[in-house]
């Protein structure tokens, strides 16, 4: 099976949905390799040249058997970049992708989804890991069998803004369809914050305005979804680059 070549001048693409600052550094080109269909263990799908860098294990089918929800990052020293710019520097832009992997009755496990988009690729050296250095907490499979996936944005120089988002997603007619949609946003400078909330189950969604010197948080903006069309994860790209379309 041939390998999915990933070009620089694609992840630059991609980083559009940085801040303007972060301007994203020349990193090298990777190779994003084919996932096993089957394996007996968590480590059965991690490719040559990867690492497991975090298991969650939890119900994500309807049956009883405890399924995976694998993190794995590329571990290739040449893609620890230096440079002589703002923020960490040797900079490690090793890519990460996540596995799905579903228990099988006989034992072992077979491949349900592979996505190597949702989390990007780090390329900015003065944001902060957008997984805060925490995949625990980051990635979490609920008692529902909904996988939450927080991604956080911080900068450490040319950027007031910070804001975190969660997909949560559930196995659901073949794909690991999106539920629920959450952003939370602060500019640090002014204390102006806003949050949004889409229900893609129900078509249902809220918007939410306020300051940090507020006593309280501010008042919400009943809206909807513009189309209730599902969404898998495998769709959503970037997850800093998706946006919800609300009514207006």
């Amino acid at each position: 099976m041939l390998h999915a070549q990933v070009a620089v001048a694609a992840l630059a693409a991609a980083s559009v949905a940085l801040p303007a600052f972060a301007q994203a550094l020349e990193v090298p080109m990777v190779a994003i390799p084919a996932i096993p269909a089957q394996a007996a263990s968590a480590q059965g799908f991690v490719p040559d040249g990867w690492r497991l860098e975090h298991a969650v294990a939890g119900r994500l089918d309807d049956d009883a058997q405890p399924d995976l929800l694998l993190l794995l990052r590329m571990d290739d020293p040449a893609n620890v970049v230096a440079h002589d710019g703002l923020g960490v520097s040797p900079f490690d832009t090793n890519p990460r992708m996540l596995v799905f992997a579903l228990a099988d009755a006989g034992g072992g496990y077979r491949r349900a989804l592979v996505d190597h988009a949702v989390i990007p690729r780090p390329e900015s050296p003065v944001l902060d890991d957008v997984l805060q250095d925490d995949p625990a907490n980051a990635l979490r499979i609920a008692t529902n069998r909904a996988v939450s996936i927080t991604l956080h944005s911080w900068a450490s120089a040319g950027s007031w803004s910070t804001h975190e988002r969660t997909f949560t997603v559930r196995w659901q007619d073949g794909c690991f369809r999106l539920i629920g949609f959450d952003r939370a946003g602060l500019h640090r400078g002014s204390g102006e914050t806003d949050a949004m909330s889409v229900n893609y189950l129900t078509g249902r969604a809220w918007t939410r305005g306020g300051s940090i010197e507020d006593d309280a948080p501010g008042p919400t903006r009943p809206t909807r979804l513009q189309d209730r069309t599902p969404v898998c994860l495998d769709a959503i790209g970037d997850g800093f680059a998706f946006e919800p379309a609300l009514a207006p």
